[in-house]
């Protein structure tokens, strides 16, 4: 799995036009499942979204506190093109991602992971494959990439890309 972690002062989603989750102070997450990923993955990636410390402590210490610390809350978005290959000509190819149910399945489990690690009322989401709108306003900016990749190995969990939009 792959994620692209931001530190927001606030965020939402909405799909056609109409907000379906907003947070305030906290973490903007965009995650991507991977052919090969495993709960195992999931459950990774969920545990360094909300301990990765990214704030200042009281005392000005830089890099103290993470977001439960904050109190801040936490939006998850699912992004199939976090896994986008640009390395032949100029159009993306996404077999880089799975596709189907068992991305959905594997992205949702990764969400329900952030949201019992913490509290889940704090931690919103997105509509898996759905044309989502993603504003935010930075606190920062600090932007970060977040990974969990199976251990080689691993052939035969690995599922099939398919490039479905999640």
């Amino acid at each position: 799995m792959k994620a692209i972690l931001q530190r927001v002062l606030s965020a939402s989603v909405s799909v056609d036009h109409e907000i379906v989750s907003k947070i305030g102070q906290g973490v903007l997450v965009f995650a991507a499942v991977a052919p090969g990923d495993t709960e195992k993955e999931a459950e990774s990636l969920a545990a360094k979204v909300l301990k990765l410390k990214l704030w200042d402590d009281e005392s000005g210490g830089r890099w103290k506190r993470n977001v439960q610390d904050i109190g801040g809350e936490v939006l998850c978005v699912s992004q199939f093109t976090l896994l986008a290959s640009t390395k032949k000509g100029s159009k993306p190819d996404f077999h880089g991602a799975m596709g189907g149910d068992e991305a959905k399945r594997l992205y949702e489990h990764f969400y329900s992971k952030v949201q019992s690690g913490y509290a889940p009322d704090k931690v919103k989401n997105g509509v898996f494959q759905a044309m989502m709108e993603v504003a935010l306003v930075n606190d920062g900016p600090v932007t970060l990439e977040l990974s969990a990749a199976p251990k080689p190995g691993n052939e035969e969990k690995k599922g099939k890309g398919g490039g479905v939009p999640a």
